[in-house]
């Protein structure tokens, strides 16, 4: 372990109280500690490093201005929260940060008090913090309400939705654009341009804030001169008229690591502010250390803090995403009309790839989930072959979208789910948990799970060549299980499971990847005279009634195994078994699927373990399902 940063100053804070005796120059020096500490954390336990450097000046100026916890400070998506998290008594717990039993990666209420809302998605904060606001008019908790917003985020509808919201109520609220011109990806569409051209103005920041009606919060002896400014810089700049046109007062840019600068305005705002105001910060994502990387350090393995090497496990098979890009991009080239579509995550989902094959057949609509979703409704009811590659917990976000503009009309949108399951140190957030619940219950939705990475490329095939209806396949975070994926995919017969070993008495289907632990489960209990039938579904819907049916006549019980809540493919199962009568007969079902509950980060396995969900519990359920007379062979 390399050696940690000398951190005098930041050793003389344990909460935000302890900033207010500290001086301009002393505040100045706690950040440049600070952001050590940062870099040393992350570097051994990994995680979003680059959102964390970049606010580093703000965080220690908000916590010194302002008085948190009465006063809340709501961070978006909260990747920049680890600082944060060091000044508001939990230094002595950020080396778990994502671990088991550890701090989590985003603020979570449970966790602290300085906490007030929990975030992992984007464009939450400016809602929930005029929900404080009114709240506290209302006689609720008292305190300000600070909402600070990335301009990769404020590209989302629901941040325009709250601030349209705000500006008609006129409640005294803060928010903070933190513009680092990058979100995930570098940001895109008309927010990135109209916030660039603000930036480019910055040397005019003072006049423009006079010339665009914030004359008020400058100091007395300067108001009279920044109205004669005003006048004289009419039609020269851009200033905040969007913004303004909402409703809020408007200051910027700003230098976001000047903290003189972001001093000097927290305190005006926070002694003079009445209604809505929006401050523009101006900041560097991966400030100090991994600003002149690619991705400015937003997600990074455990490093070293003077090579910047990340400390990778060795890779013994292709990951899953890379799988499809690949299996994409080879249909593309045999078909031009399919095309890519992604939410702010080209390098996540792979189609980074795709881009630099395909440009202009591969579009990244920003953090717009529900205008992602739209938008290859109208590129297939054009003749289009799209293909919407998001996080399953990320699809979420566009259900409305899926039902109204796909489902119903029947279009061929091709749905691409990466990250299904459960996904490890980002915990419940992130984990894709829903997706085969809330798709195969609307009428027409054919969905597919690989369980390794030759089916995942069979799926990119067979959606491709489905033309009725939309389609959704699958699959997981990480590293493949090793198969030889096949040169010339064929496409799957719709609806059609496959067999991987005949047994009796018992009958395992699984749906996904728990096939391989199915498959361990099943070599331990032949090793106990228990020989398991073995069945691949494949797809949750259409089910493969023929062959769950046989299933069902030929064994006493028969076990489904699912990465995905309860709803999900066992419960159709369940239905089509009720619907034919054959529980009527004795059949003993059991369905295994993720716990009721939401289950915080660990290392996959440590989930699945935690949802019962390993080779283990699967032969457990086994045995027990065939009782004592098994049980009894032990031995």
């Amino acid at each position: 372990m390399a050696d940690r940063p000398n951190t005098p100053t930041l050793d003389r804070v344990d909460l935000p109280g302890d900033l207010k005796g500290l001086s301009d120059g002393q505040l100045r020096t706690l950040a440049d500690e600070l952001r050590a500490e940062t870099i040393s954390t992350v570097s051994e336990t990994g995680g979003h490093l680059g959102a964390g450097l970049g606010v580093v000046e703000l965080t220690v100026a908000l916590h010194a201005v302002f008085d948190a916890p009465k006063d809340k400070i709501i961070w978006d998506v909260s990747h920049q929260c680890y600082p944060h998290k060091i000044l508001t008594g939990r230094r002595d717990r950020i080396r778990t940060l994502r671990q088991k039993d550890g701090l989590s990666g985003f603020t979570k209420r449970s966790e602290s008090p300085y906490d007030p809302f929990g975030a992992a998605h984007s464009s939450t904060s400016i809602s929930a913090a005029l929900g404080f606001a009114v709240a506290r008019d209302l006689g609720g908790e008292g305190g300000d309400a600070i909402a600070v917003i990335g301009d990769g985020s404020m590209s989302a509808g629901m941040a325009y939705e709250a601030m349209n919201n705000a500006g008609h109520l006129g409640k005294r609220l803060i928010v903070i654009l933190n513009d680092n011109e990058m979100s995930i990806a570098p940001p895109v569409g008309a927010m990135s341009s109209y916030l660039s051209r603000l930036y480019a103005g910055a040397p005019f920041q003072e006049f423009k804030a006079a010339a665009k009606g914030a004359v008020s919060f400058l100091p007395e002896p300067f108001q009279e001169g920044a109205r004669r400014a005003k006048e004289m810089l009419k039609g020269m700049t851009v200033g905040g008229t969007l913004f303004e046109e909402l409703g809020f007062s408007y200051l910027g840019p700003i230098d976001g690591h000047n903290m003189d600068q972001l001093l000097s305005v927290l305190r005006t705002v926070k002694d003079r502010a009445t209604g809505p105001i929006l401050i523009h910060a101006i900041t560097k994502k991966g400030k100090g250390y991994a600003e002149h990387r690619a991705d400015r350090g937003h997600a990074t393995a455990k490093f070293d803090v003077v090579t910047g090497e990340q400390k990778k496990a060795p890779s013994n098979a292709p990951s899953y995403t890379s799988v499809f890009a690949e299996a994409l991009i080879k249909e593309a080239t045999r078909d031009d009309k399919i095309v890519a579509v992604t939410a702010a995550m080209p390098d996540g989902t792979g189609l980074d790839r795709f881009m630099s094959r395909f440009a202009s057949r591969c579009f990244d609509v920003g953090i717009a989930e529900q205008h992602a979703v739209t938008f290859c409704a109208g590129l297939a009811a054009g003749g289009m072959k799209p293909f919407c590659a998001l996080y399953s917990t990320f699809l979420q976000r566009g259900y409305d979208q899926v039902v109204h503009d796909v489902a119903l009309q029947r279009l061929p949108v091709r749905f691409a789910i990466d990250r299904a399951g459960l996904v490890g140190a980002d915990g419940a957030t992130h984990a894709g948990s829903f997706d085969v619940a809330y798709l195969a219950n609307l009428p027409g939705f054919v969905v597919m799970a690989a369980a390794d990475e030759a089916e995942l490329v069979r799926m990119v095939a067979t959606a491709v060549g489905h033309d009725d209806g939309p389609i959704a396949f699958r699959f997981p975070r990480g590293e493949g299980v090793g198969v030889e994926i096949p040169e010339d995919a064929q496409p799957l017969e719709i609806g059609k499971g496959r067999m991987i070993r005949e047994g009796a008495r018992v009958a395992i289907l699984s749906f996904g990847t728990r096939l391989q632990e199915v498959e361990k489960a099943a070599e331990a209990l032949e090793a106990r005279g228990v020989t398991p039938t073995v069945a691949d579904a494949r797809f949750a819907k259409p089910l493969d009634r023929e062959m769950i049916l046989a299933l069902a006549r030929d064994h006493e019980a028969l076990i489904t195994v699912e990465e995905g809540a309860v709803g999900g493919f066992g419960s159709h199962v369940a239905q089509l078994l009720a619907d034919e009568g054959v529980f009527d007969h004795g059949l003993k079902f059991r369905s295994m699927v993720l716990p009721d509950v939401f289950i915080d980060q660990s290392s996959p396995r440590d989930m699945y373990d935690t949802a019962a969900m390993n080779a283990e519990h699967i032969e457990a359920k086994v045995l027990d399902v065939l009782g004592v007379e098994v049980l009894s062979q032990r031995a």
